[in-house]
């Protein structure tokens, strides 16, 4: 069936299908759509979720750990400072090994104020221990948050999936959904590992570890961590099989025989095709990767496919203050760093604030990138921004 929606009600109209258990929630723009529309479905009946309106982030993300602790299906929805303040909680759920989902607007964070996109507060928590997915537009938000929930329940770890703010949460679009019965089907009952409430076989969650005994909580989660990629693999493999769509870990576009690529995440990747389009009727030998998983970092997919180009244009949309770029740039730098054949690679913060960036400028970007093929590595700048007045 096809629907015009916007991708907040991509993802509502997702989580109705899938029909938590707990939704715990708080406002926060541009992400309050997705909990608004979905409470008007628990209000109509149409799922029997236990819709809870906590006071803050931060209770939202500890009714969620509480409700998941409990054998309970929990998800949850926030942005930009919404998300920071859960910050604390974030680390408790991913080293509890919950699979809670949670779907994140992406928004600046203040200061100053700015309700608009970049992914600095996904980001901003990227070491926090939860399986990150990037989704490009609202088709893609719609089927990830049903794939979301049987990844986090494979990988006993909870996951984030995230859309641009505004620009694809508020931007409509024609979406395909699956019909009710599928998707019930696709994600099938819950079977939790443990459930708190059960009496007959009591357990103890979250006590305090001491050094004897901290160090291997942290190591058995960092293993499952290394072990989540192939949940995804699995999830998404299932999914094409049974859907017919594919949602490809690292999409690549047009990079056959490419001599320079760019590698971004989000929405700017359906930018990015209109400029590589353009470029390609100009005879220009240029392709776009398009990372959706950025947790785990898929270093398998990362170094097969980036090796054989000889520069590569990272583009970001953070900017990393203090660090040798920003984090998609060190990631794929650190990746690459042991590979004998690796492309130059150039960092590109754009969009801060929701700036625009259009295909004009991409398309410049990879000029510049073709016209470096000939310069030494260390002779080339590293660090650029794009469209700063």
């Amino acid at each position: 069936m096809i629907l015009a929606k916007t991708g907040n009600e991509a993802i509502a109209y997702a989580m109705k299908q899938i029909n938590p258990d707990v939704v715990a929630a708080y406002p926060i723009t541009p992400a309050t759509e997705i909990v608004q529309i979905f409470s008007s479905y628990v209000a109509d009946g149409i799922v029997d979720t236990e819709f809870i309106a906590v006071e803050s982030e931060h209770s939202a993300m500890s009714a969620c750990i509480a409700a998941a602790a409990s054998g309970a299906r929990a998800m949850t929805a926030t942005s930009s400072q919404g998300l920071a303040l859960m910050h604390e909680m974030l680390f408790i759920a991913s080293g509890l090994r919950l699979p809670i989902v949670l779907c994140v607007v992406n928004r600046s964070l203040s200061s100053p104020l700015n309700i608009h996109c970049d992914h600095t507060d996904s980001l901003a928590s990227r070491d926090s221990g939860w399986i990150q997915i990037f989704c490009e537009d609202a088709q893609e938000a719609y089927d990830t948050t049903i794939c979301a929930v049987k990844i986090a329940e494979k990988a006993l770890l909870p996951v984030m999936i995230t859309i641009d703010g505004f620009i694809i949460s508020h931007c409509m679009q024609k979406i395909e959904v699956l019909p009710d019965e599928e998707v019930k089907s696709f994600i099938g009952e819950y079977k939790p590992n443990y459930n708190l409430l059960d009496v007959e076989n009591p357990i103890t969650l979250g006590p305090a570890c001491l050094p004897d005994s901290f160090f291997e909580h942290k190591r058995a989660q960092a293993e499952g961590m290394n072990q989540a990629l192939t949940c995804i693999e699995k999830v998404f493999k299932e999914y094409k099989e049974r859907f017919d769509r594919e949602l490809p870990i690292l999409e690549e576009y047009q990079t056959e025989d490419a001599e320079v690529a760019i590698i971004c995440m989000g929405s700017t990747a359906g930018t990015s095709k209109v400029a590589v389009n353009n470029l390609r009727k100009k005879g220009y030998r240029v392709g776009l990767f398009k990372l959706r998983v950025f947790r785990p970092i898929v270093v398998k997919y990362l170094q097969r496919t980036l090796r054989n180009i000889k520069i590569l244009g990272i583009l970001e949309r953070m900017e990393g203050l203090s660090a040798f770029g920003g984090p998609l740039f060190n990631e794929i730098r650190s990746v690459l760093y042991d590979e004998i054949k690796r492309p130059i690679t150039v960092s590109y913060v754009y969009g801060l604030g929701g700036r625009e960036i259009t295909p004009e400028e991409i398309e410049e970007i990879f000029l510049e990138l073709l016209s470096l093929k000939n310069k030494k590595r260390k002779s080339i700048e590293k660090f650029k921004y794009i469209n700063v007045r």
